[in-house]
């Protein structure tokens, strides 16, 4: 298989960007949105505490809180991309911490038409939890994707069923599968978030993570290596067991991910290689202080040196 019969303009893997460039004709913006929503691992229906890694204002843009309105949270996110990055001329309303689809449906309804009416949004992106999903919202789902383009999100994290219950996540690798699944026949594009460098993991049960994603109706999948955040359960239980995580160097993470994109299916879109968290976050800065961008021109740059690509290695059952 050679990269060439791919439609993935300049890259050598499905980059989501380019995906998304092609299908609407311009570059798209995501808008970061906090929509006050919780999660039942944390409100006590499941569990409480929340994921043991998780700080959800680590990774929230500055104009992303849930004490603005959806209106204003969106009108400060065109301003803030404006000043920092490209102007562009179409968004998408990016329901981002938390469980995104947890709540009643006309709750749900409410927010999302708030954020659809705003001038220039043309679709959602919703992260939510695979077991915060039913067929009624799913179906309401489906319909709008009539007019706007809909995603939803899933917060996989692991294929291991030991790994969820240990950092709290209180669902099962089954129920992922399963909500995956049911979103994709819907019609609904369909992503989902791992990590990898969780707690028990090691290199090869993590490389085993492309095969079982390459198995699943995905259209996009966003992968982040594991920083342990300041002052959370997980930065406690990495004091306590080091021995049991494997943290990635810079160098090591991108022939991680290198090996691991030449075994993943070509068809499956790539969101994100790699997270990135504010300094204040995080004591180990065992990357430097370098930013996504970055990290993502050296994988593309040791990409083009081994001239491999995204599912070169990988056989057809």
């Amino acid at each position: 298989m050679n990269k060439k019969i791919h439609n993935w303009g300049p890259h050598r893997y499905n980059s989501y960007t380019w995906k998304m460039k092609t299908l609407f004709g311009e570059r798209l913006q995501k808008l970061a949105i906090d929509a006050g929503f919780t999660c039942p691992n944390r409100d006590g229906t499941k569990g409480i505490g929340g994921c043991t890694y998780c700080v959800n204002e680590a990774f929230n843009p500055s104009y992303c809180k849930s004490t603005s309105s959806i209106t204003e949270q969106l009108r400060l996110g065109i301003e803030f991309h404006a000043v920092r990055y490209r102007r562009a001329n179409k968004f998408l309303a990016y329901f981002q911490p938390y469980s995104n689809t947890y709540a009643p449906l006309e709750v749900l309804k409410e927010k999302y038409e708030e954020a659809l009416s705003y001038p220039g949004v043309v679709g959602l992106v919703l992260g939510t939890r695979p077991d915060c999903i039913d067929d009624d919202i799913l179906s309401y789902l489906s319909s709008l994707t009539r007019k706007y383009f809909i995603q939803v999100e899933y917060g996989i994290e692991s294929i291991y069923n030991e790994t969820l219950k240990r950092i709290n996540r209180c669902h099962t690798v089954e129920q992922g599968v399963d909500a995956i699944g049911r979103t994709n026949a819907m019609g609904i594009s369909t992503g989902a978030h791992f990590i990898f460098g969780l707690p028990g993991e090691t290199p090869e049960m993590m490389r085993a993570y492309a095969g079982f994603i390459s198995a699943l109706p995905l259209d996009s999948v966003k992968f982040h290596q594991l920083q342990v955040i300041k002052e959370t359960v997980m930065e406690k239980e990495f004091m306590a067991q080091p021995g049991d995580f494997h943290p990635f160097t810079l160098e090591s993470y991108i022939d991680f991910i290198i090996k691991f994109l030449e075994d993943l299916s070509p068809e499956i879109s790539i969101e994100r290689f790699a997270g990135e968290v504010p300094p204040r976050y995080i004591e180990d800065h065992n990357w430097g202080l370098l930013r996504y961008d970055e990290v993502l021109r050296r994988i593309e740059k040791e990409l083009e040196k081994r001239e491999t690509w995204q599912g070169r290695e990988m056989v057809k059952l």
